[in-house]
């Protein structure tokens, strides 16, 4: 997984979009490592969307205090939705819309292999096929889907070329591939197909007018109070069922532990984040350890502390979101 930290532009490859940039690109991506690739729409962070510890890497690099679903991008409609339940109203998106600047939230299939953390804790997962011919050729070698947000530090304008990537991440990603200016220089759009209602999340490079042309009304925003299904949303994030003590220093038998580092004895079932205290293997590893604790029959979870520095401060958002009074 990559560990470039030092921000030292000189670290930060300069692909060419050739056959053999982009074979150094994928060999990256299927490694762990961080790589920055052109589509239609801006430039892409992007990483192996099965491998939760660079995914953990994508949200380092850009300093993003929150851990908000990433977009996963497939070569084809056919790969994205082995992944995702495809309805009639996807399906139709798809074959009109395909490749381009839409992005769908569909609900993940029972086995589908993105990291929890990709889709932030979520039983949807946002995917779209771009219509860009590199992009399309670094994902057909890649082999995998590839989550990748704007490739921008987090609150900075979205890149259109790879200059502007290397401005912002240069010496913190392990390559930028270099396939020119963006076309559109938008985003996608984002539409939530996960309920009986098609809500527009994001506008973007795809038209509302155009969808609704294939499928009929779109709402507009998302319900106050829903999960956060898309970037560029505000709302809460998949939570436990069970209750949530932060900063714990002791634990009881009737409780599961999140550990971090050495793990409290006593605890009724007990899930590591990290014995060593690394904070990307533990964002790698949180909502996982949220879904296990909280099917193991305790009547609460335990949070170990996790220092507020680097990606414990994105791991301490979702924990005190998890913990916050429920709505009755």
């Amino acid at each position: 997984m990559p560990r470039r930290v030092v921000i030292d532009r000189r670290m930060t490859e300069l692909l060419r979009d050739d056959e053999s940039g982009i074979a150094r690109a994928a060999g990256l991506l299927r490694e762990g490592a961080l790589v920055a690739f052109g589509t239609e729409t801006v430039y892409g962070l992007g990483a192996d969307a099965t491998n939760a510890a660079a995914v953990a890497g994508i949200f380092a690099a850009k300093g993003r205090p929150r851990f908000n679903p990433l977009i996963c991008h497939y070569d084809s409609a056919e790969a994205a939705f082995r992944d995702v339940i495809a309805d009639d109203r996807a399906l139709v998106l798809a074959a009109a819309l395909w490749p381009g600047p839409l992005t769908l939230v569909l609900p993940r299939r029972p086995d589908c292999p993105i990291a929890l953390l990709t889709g932030a804790g979520l039983d949807t997962q946002a995917v779209r096929v771009p219509a860009h011919a590199s992009a399309l050729a670094l994902l057909r070698a890649v082999g995998r889907p590839v989550a990748a947000p704007s490739a921008n530090l987090s609150g900075q304008v979205s890149p259109t070329t790879a200059q502007h990537v290397l401005r912002g991440l240069g010496g913190r990603i392990a390559a930028v591939l270099d396939s020119g200016p963006c076309s559109v220089g938008v985003e996608s759009t984002v539409l939530d197909l996960s309920g009986p209602d098609a809500v527009l999340l994001r506008p973007g490079g795809a038209t509302v007018e155009a969808i609704e042309a294939l499928i009929g009304p779109v709402l507009l925003g998302s319900t106050p109070g829903a999960a956060l299904r898309s970037p560029g949303m505000l709302a809460s994030h998949y939570a436990p069922s069970l209750p949530v003590r932060l900063n714990a220093e002791t634990v009881t038998e009737d409780e599961a532990l999140l550990a971090f580092g050495p793990a409290l004895p006593g605890a009724g079932a007990v899930f590591q984040l990290s014995e060593t205290s690394d904070l990307t293997e533990a964002a790698a590893r949180l909502f996982e350890g949220l879904r296990v604790l909280d099917g193991a029959g305790m009547r609460g979870i335990a949070a170990m502390p996790v220092p507020y520095v680097g990606l414990g401060l994105a791991i301490n958002d979702r924990l005190e979101r998890a913990a916050a009074p429920r709505e009755v």
